[in-house]
């Protein structure tokens, strides 16, 4: 179980446990955190789950695979370092304390 801090783009802050082995966008659709919409419901063909990720976090996540680069070219205002598809990110003990920030808007 890790604690994910979940903040909107106006600041809001939403801090939950998830489950190991749900991804961070499964923890934040399942606590009903706004901002992230998952349209394709984690099948990475989509960038509707895009988060921009804490700098002290973007290091220790495991890096992006081709398919999730490809997707985030479609996100809105990606960030080459700190953007990640919540979809790709898989929850262990590791990422106890994550926090993540939704953009402005999902398209």
């Amino acid at each position: 179980m890790a604690k994910i801090t979940y903040i909107e783009h106006g600041g809001t802050e939403h801090v939950v446990e998830v489950a190991n082995g749900l991804t961070v966008m499964e923890g934040a659709r399942d606590n009903n955190i706004p901002g992230i919409e998952a349209d394709c419901g984690g099948a990475c063909a989509c960038s509707t789950c895009h988060v921009y990720v804490d700098p002290a976090w973007v290091e220790k996540l495991p890096g992006k695979d081709d398919m999730e680069e490809d997707m985030l070219d479609f996100a809105y205002e990606p960030d080459p370092a700190r953007s990640r598809l919540t979809c790709q990110l898989k929850v262990t003990d590791a990422l106890d304390g994550l926090i993540v920030q939704m953009p402005e808007k999902q398209i």
